[in-house]
């Protein structure tokens, strides 16, 4: 009991790191997207006709985009959530260049009606480094 008294500053530190440490667990857990891999994606695709949204800013849209993608890049998608109403029944799959921002777009894609909301884990690089099929001109 002395040593937590005279280190205190330590204990909570401590504390704080291993609290730093499962949060991203404990995130996901509660998140409204769930991450998917390149082959779900392909399946959600095929079988679900699946809603998939390049989350890309312009500077960065070069190299092509999923097969029907459309490109709503991530600054705004909370004013052009409207179009996106009427797809709402269908799952939707978000994914940006290395899917970390993807990762983010749960709340907006719920407030346009998405119930079945997903993130392609690792982005288009992911997609790329699969060999899979990109739309595009310079998608080669």
């Amino acid at each position: 009991m002395q040593f937590l008294e005279k280190n205190w500053i330590l204990v909570l530190a401590f504390v704080l790191s291993g609290a730093m440490l499962v949060w991203p667990l404990i995130g996901r857990r509660f998140s409204a997207v769930k991450e998917i891999g390149t082959l779900n994606v392909t399946q959600l695709m095929n079988h679900e006709n699946a809603v998939l949204i390049d989350l890309r800013e312009p500077g960065e849209f070069k190299g092509g985009k999923l097969p029907g993608a459309l490109h709503i890049p991530l600054s705004q998608l909370g004013q052009r959530t409207d179009e996106l109403a009427k797809l709402s029944k269908r799952p939707v799959v978000a994914y940006c260049a290395h899917g970390r921002r993807s990762t983010m777009v749960g709340g907006a894609l719920a407030k346009a009606g998405f119930a079945n909301i997903y993130s392609l884990r690792g982005g288009l690089k992911a997609w790329r480094d699969a060999g899979l099929p990109l739309d595009g001109a310079d998608a080669a």
